[in-house]
């Protein structure tokens, strides 16, 4: 079977490499794929983004399945494109996306839906976005409608910092958009809503418009700096299974959340299929709050789930998209994976690009290795193989490794991490550092 792969990132390649090792795959194609992509001799890169003609290609190759990675071409409608045309799919519809492409929706659809989440309000108009933080007060998050690739967030702990955030995402002038935020039609639109104490998780289910299988959990680490300092990305590295999801907390989040979601997209007339991402807040006592939902896997906690998974992915796909995801029960390796993000120059606001990478380990092709390298923000030069790999993206890489602890996953991680070299480079030095005991 052949099987389509859309996307570009560290969370394609992770996807296009697992799905390699079925012995029912006979090919993976990633579109557009990255530098990482083009040197495994299982992938091959297809230099095409735009949907319709992605649609002709996959068409024309007679694609058994396509993946979609990026919310991109989710909020772009690519699964309604391909569906149309009798085209095996797996995520979201343009209408579905709409959790994570619109926050308002998506804040309007929980409060709907009595699905916990902090208290908000949605702004057009940046006099009133003001008056309503000044009533509030600091600390307080203030969030793009739009898609930002997961950098659109500002959590504001004095009010100068929530003023500014307000200037940024409400700005007149669309050329002063450092966020990079993708406005949706109607104009800028804000969600400024309360802070939650406590500690952050990824929750990642499957959905097939009813049935839902859980993935392993998995918790992010957005701020650049160690220690949770520094501006919002991203994501900066992950590890799974996450210590904070007890069970306890699994349950309440499946109950409360998730299949509530689930249900009330089905009651709206939006059934969602695909990963839905919902990110967590576990306060002190054991209640869950959803910060925010994302339609697809999280980059980076897609590497190391990927690492863990051992049951074929490729099989579980067929299911997903079939309606028969209640028939399937995933199967994970009960060892630690932890994946540390080497960022370049500059990242998150002025990434540079062009410079060369060196030490990259040989390529990974049995899936059985414990240290596997992905690549997201690569390039190469010169054309395939025998090309140098440059830094392409403000993520460059993701260094993973699966080890019996989340101590000994670290060190094996930034053991392969120390020796890969680019020009700028920056990573954490405390990836997995929440869930190590002192």
């Amino acid at each position: 079977m052949k099987v389509l792969v859309v996307g570009g990132g560290g969370r394609e390649h992770a996807l296009a490499w697992k799905l390699a090792q079925s012995p029912k795959v006979q090919a993976v194609y990633v579109a557009p794929g990255n530098g990482g992509t083009a040197l495994d001799a299982r992938l091959e890169n297809i230099a095409i983004t735009d949907v319709k003609a992605l649609r002709e290609w996959a068409l024309a190759e007679k694609i058994a399945l396509t993946v979609v990675g990026p919310e991109q071409p989710l909020a772009a409608g690519i699964v309604d494109e391909f569906r149309l045309h009798g085209l095996r799919v797996f995520g979201p519809t343009k209408a579905a996306a709409q959790l994570e492409s619109s926050k308002a929706f998506s804040k309007a659809f929980m409060k709907r839906h009595g699905i916990p989440t902090a208290e908000y309000e949605t702004f057009t108009d940046a006099v009133a976005a003001h008056a309503y933080v000044d009533e509030k007060g600091a600390p307080i998050v203030v969030k793009a409608d739009g898609l930002a690739a997961g950098k659109g967030v500002v959590v504001a702990m004095n009010l100068h910092e929530a003023h500014e955030a307000i200037e940024f995402m409400l700005a007149p002038d669309p050329s002063f958009n450092p966020l990079g935020v993708t406005h949706n039609a109607g104009g800028a639109r804000v969600v400024i809503e309360e802070f939650l104490h406590g500690e952050e998780a990824s929750f990642i289910v499957m959905c097939d418009g009813k049935n839902v299988a859980a993935m392993a959990t998995s918790q992010d680490h957005k701020r650049l700096l160690d220690g949770d300092q520094g501006p919002n990305t991203g994501g900066m590295g992950a590890y799974s299974p996450a210590p904070v999801v007890t069970p306890t907390v699994h349950a309440r989040a499946m109950r409360e959340i998730i299949l509530p979601t689930i249900k009330g997209m089905e009651k709206d007339g939006i059934p969602f299929t695909g990963f839905l991402y919902a990110g967590l807040m576990i306060t002190p006592d054991g209640k869950v709050k959803t910060l925010e939902f994302n339609c697809r896997m999280g980059d980076p906690e897609t590497q190391p789930i990927m690492m863990r998974l051992k049951s074929d992915l490729y099989d579980v796909m067929i299911a997903a998209t079939s309606g028969k995801l209640d028939e399937v029960e995933l199967e994970w390796d009960r060892r630690v994976a932890l994946g540390v993000v080497m960022a370049a120059h500059g990242y998150p606001l002025q990434p540079r690009k062009g410079d060369v990478i060196t030490g990259l380990p040989p390529v990974s092709t049995s899936g059985s290795e414990d240290t596997v390298v992905f690549h997201a923000g690569t390039a190469t030069a010169g054309g395939g193989v025998k090309g140098s790999v440059l830094t392409s993206g403000g993520r460059v890489l993701c260094v993973t490794a699966l080890a019996s602890s989340v101590k000994e996953a670290q060190h094996q991680a930034y053991d392969a991490a120390r020796t890969i070299h680019f020009d700028g480079a920056q990573y954490r030095k405390d990836i997995g550092f929440r869930a190590i005991k002192p």
